[in-house]
């Protein structure tokens, strides 16, 4: 089983689905998630909508902005010094080029990740997606009848060795299905949650590559 999730995985999926798993995966949103509207956001609980984070990012986070930040602006006033008059201007290029991509986010603003309608399964779905873990990863299991979303409790996680998953959303396959194509390129490859009601989810970061494999392979039969 190496490259594989470890057994204390397998025997917790066992426990959860009562069956052996068809084929499982762990995998996160490939992008940040899409703020939803504050009416939409309040009235599912105000959930968190980011993951959380280990204390050592926070300290990364004071000494960049503290030490390294400073340094950058000292840098870039001392060459704004010698630079020459009239050579300073900005290129229209780079204008042109950062207005396009600012409206193409402006025009997706659910940036690939969902379908967009948060009142659809997806969407209430991602409202809750950090409410039920701080951590970004969620394993997915797949049955004969029916698709299980785990999430861990805590901010840190082994793939390889996590065992106290829980079940935080179940469907069965005549409303949901999971669409990928076998054969992706390592590190890019993604898959789709489609619900009934034709809203959809994208994830990505597949972990452990044999699982991965397997299980595009396994949805993609």
């Amino acid at each position: 089983m190496s490259g594989m999730a470890k057994r204390k995985v397998h025997r917790r999926a066992r426990e959860i689905l009562g069956e052996q798993p068809v084929a499982l995966v762990w995998c996160e949103l490939h992008k940040p998630l899409p703020v939803p509207p504050k009416d939409v956001h309040r009235a599912a609980g105000k959930g968190r909508l980011k993951p959380g984070h280990h204390w050592l990012l926070y300290v990364g986070a004071v000494v960049f902005f503290f030490v390294v930040v400073p340094m950058m602006l000292i840098d870039r006033l001392g060459r704004k010094t010698d630079r020459t008059p009239g050579t300073g201007s900005a290129d229209p290029r780079r204008s042109t080029r950062d207005s396009g991509s600012a409206d193409d986010r402006e025009n997706d603003p659910a940036d690939g990740v969902f379908d967009g309608d948060w009142n659809l399964t997806a969407g209430r779905l991602l409202l809750r997606w950090y409410g039920h873990s701080p951590n970004p990863r969620r394993l997915v299991l797949l049955a004969h009848d029916r698709i299980c979303v785990a999430a861990s409790p805590r901010r840190r996680l082994s793939p390889m060795k996590a065992g106290d998953f829980v079940p935080v959303a179940e469907f069965p396959l005549g409303e949901a299905r999971l669409e990928g194509e076998a054969g992706q390129p390592r590190g890019f490859a993604t898959f789709r949650f489609r619900f009934a009601d034709g809203s959809w989810i994208q994830v990505g970061r597949l972990g452990e590559p044999e699982d991965a494999d397997h299980f595009l392979r396994t949805i993609n039969a």
